[in-house]
């Protein structure tokens, strides 16, 4: 399929926001006040009440990402419309934030496949980020927010769940009478992971080199947990030949092991490396055991709707903890320790 680049619609932030100013760690994010601009046509003033972080904001504050500060940083937000210059929006409206930003009128995107668009980006990467009192955003990456989920539930769970819900059923169609093995539980992806895979109804299991972790995520639903190490032999042992799906965010550290706990013509589904950008991996183990290997970056919009439709139904995300917009570098000082489990959220504006 031909696409025709087009621009990224606008993002701005405004007010008070939490802003990647210095490649120095978490205390090279800090709060500054910026000033607010005209609302762009076709866009929606969202009055933030949360936003939460992820691994990607302490990327960009430590200096892995190629972006040039300043940049507010978090992908992942909701709050109350402030203005709108489109009709679906009013003021008043309770809204979440589609993280995923796209050009919206290529052929990619108008085919439904948002991340295949040339302009593809994240929320707080290619554009400034939801940690902010007020976002101007395209009308286009707004939707309602589920009437059940605090603030702090709503900012929780876009990106992790839109990219875990991508991964396990689109990328790698996991069914209802899979086996999954959720590698490094406690990160926010993961623990979404294993939300949705009980919600598809499989069978989970986990690995965390935290005891706690481990804990956490039997709490959560996994039948069977395991330590990082050497992890491949118990999970056999538990499974009698594998898993069917691994669901992988860690990269290098782990690669092999995930690929040594799949059954006869399982799937390694990964959209992270956090361990390192280069792995190695025993080719006659991929082709031999008929697996595959799938790549997968956050979602599309219709994804996104799904997952919302889902959380309708009962999913719910985990909140690790709440932190002050002020208190931005201790939440990333807590993601950066490893600490978490569940999202760490920012509360933006009480209302």
């Amino acid at each position: 399929m031909a696409s025709t680049p087009v621009s990224l619609p606008a993002v701005s932030s405004h007010g008070r926001a939490a802003v990647y100013e210095e490649p120095i760690g978490p205390a090279g994010v800090r709060i500054r006040t910026l000033p607010h601009t005209e609302l762009p046509a076709g866009a929606v003033a969202v009055s933030m009440r949360s936003a939460s972080i992820n691994h990607l904001d302490l990327w960009l504050a430590h200096g892995a990402q190629r972006v040039t500060p300043p940049r507010v940083i978090a992908a992942d937000g909701a709050g109350v419309v402030h203005s709108s210059n489109d009709l679906a929006w009013k003021a008043g409206d309770e809204v979440v934030l589609f993280p995923t930003l796209c050009c919206w009128e290529c052929e990619w995107c108008r085919a439904g496949q948002n991340v295949r668009c040339p302009r593809f980006g994240i929320l707080g990467e290619h554009s400034d980020g939801t940690a902010c009192e007020l976002l101007h955003i395209d009308a286009r990456n707004v939707f309602r927010k589920p009437a059940d989920l605090t603030w702090s539930e709503a900012a929780a769970f876009p990106l992790t769940f839109l990219t875990a819900w991508r991964m396990l059923t689109t990328r790698a169609q996991l069914k209802a009478d899979e086996t999954v093995l959720v590698v490094g539980a406690g990160a926010g992806v993961a623990v979404a992971a294993i939300a949705i895979a009980k919600h598809l109804g499989a069978r989970v299991l986990a690995t965390s080199r935290s005891d706690a972790k481990r804990q956490r995520a039997l709490e959560l639903g996994a039948e069977a947990v395991f330590d990082s190490a050497g992890f491949s032999k118990p999970v056999r042992e538990a499974t009698g030949d594998g898993v069917e799906v691994v669901f992988e965010h860690v990269g290098p550290a782990t690669l092999e092991e995930s690929m040594r706990s799949l059954a006869m013509g399982g799937r390694v589904v990964t959209c992270g490396s956090t361990s390192g950008v280069k792995a190695e991996l025993t080719m006659p183990r991929l082709f031999f055991r008929q697996a595959g290997l799938l790549g997968s970056t956050m979602g599309n919009a219709s994804e996104f709707e799904e997952v919302l439709k889902a959380i309708d139904r009962g999913l719910r995300p985990v909140v690790d903890s709440v932190h002050s917009l002020e208190d931005v570098q201790g939440a990333l000082t807590r993601l950066d320790a490893a600490e978490q489990f569940g999202k760490v959220v920012l509360t933006v504006s009480a209302g």
